[in-house]
C-alpha cells in the first residue's frame, strides 16, 4: 500500500478554517481522521504518516524496517540493537574483573583468583625481567609498548587519588613503579656510540 506523500499534512477543518479533531488520514481517498502515526522511512526517525486505524494496520503489516538493506547491514543493525547501540568490551581472557568497580563484592572470587595467578607468576619467576613482568600482570615476550600501556593503566587505577589513599593500592603502585623502571631499562634500545 503506497500512501500519499503530501508536502504538508492534510487536516480536517471546520467552516472557520480551524483544525477540528486532528489530521486527515494520509492514505489516498480516505477522509477518516488520521490518529495513528506510522514511520515514513528508517532514515528519517521523526517523520511520520498519519493514518486511520484501518490504514495504519494495513501499513504496519507491509512495513519492513530492513527493506533495501544487505544481509551484512541487517546483521550489523541486529548486533547494535542487542546492546542498545552502546559500546561493550569483553572480559574473556583478561584480569579485568579485578579492575572494575564492585561495591557488592560480586566478583570477589575472580579477583582473588587473579591475585593468586599474579602471585604464582611472581613465585615462578627467576630473572629480574620475569619478576617485573609478573608485577605488571604481563608474560614474556612483551614489547616496550605493551609494558607502557599496562603501566599507564595500573598507575591510573592504583593512584591514591583514585583509591582514596588506600595503603594496599599505594604499596602496589610502588611495586608497579619499580617493575616499570626495571623493564624500561631492560627494553630501552641500546644506543651505539
Amino acid at each position: 500500500m503506497e500512501p500519499s506523500t503530501p508536502t504538508q499534512p492534510r487536516t480536517s477543518e471546520d467552516a472557520t478554517g480551524a483544525s477540528a479533531t486532528g489530521r486527515i488520514c494520509d492514505h489516498p481517498a480516505c477522509a477518516e481522521t488520521g490518529l495513528h502515526r506510522a514511520p515514513r522511512d528508517r532514515n528519517q526517525p521523526g517523520a511520520f504518516y498519519w493514518f486511520c486505524l484501518e490504514h495504519v494496520r494495513a501499513y504496519n503489516l507491509s512495513w519492513d524496517w530492513f527493506a533495501g538493506m544487505s544481509e551484512m547491514e541487517i546483521e550489523a543493525q541486529r548486533r547494535r540493537d542487542q546492546i542498545w547501540d552502546r559500546p561493550t568490551w569483553s572480559f574473556a581472557g583478561s584480569d579485568q574483573v579485578e579492575d572494575c568497580q564492585d561495591p557488592f563484592d560480586l566478583f570477589a572470587e575472580e579477583r582473588e583468583a587473579s591475585r593468586r595467578r599474579r602471585a604464582e607468576r611472581r613465585r615462578r619467576a627467576r630473572s629480574e625481567e620475569e619478576l617485573a613482568l609478573a608485577e605488571l600482570d604481563l608474560s614474556a615476550p612483551a614489547t616496550l609498548a605493551e609494558v607502557k600501556i599496562r603501566y599507564k593503566f595500573l598507575a591510573k587505577r592504583l593512584h591514591p587519588d583514585a583509591n582514596g589513599g588506600d595503603p594496599a593500592a599505594e604499596d602496589r603502585l610502588k611495586s608497579v613503579n619499580r617493575a616499570y623502571a626495571t623493564l624500561k631499562t631492560l627494553y630501552a634500545p641500546k644506543v651505539r656510540g
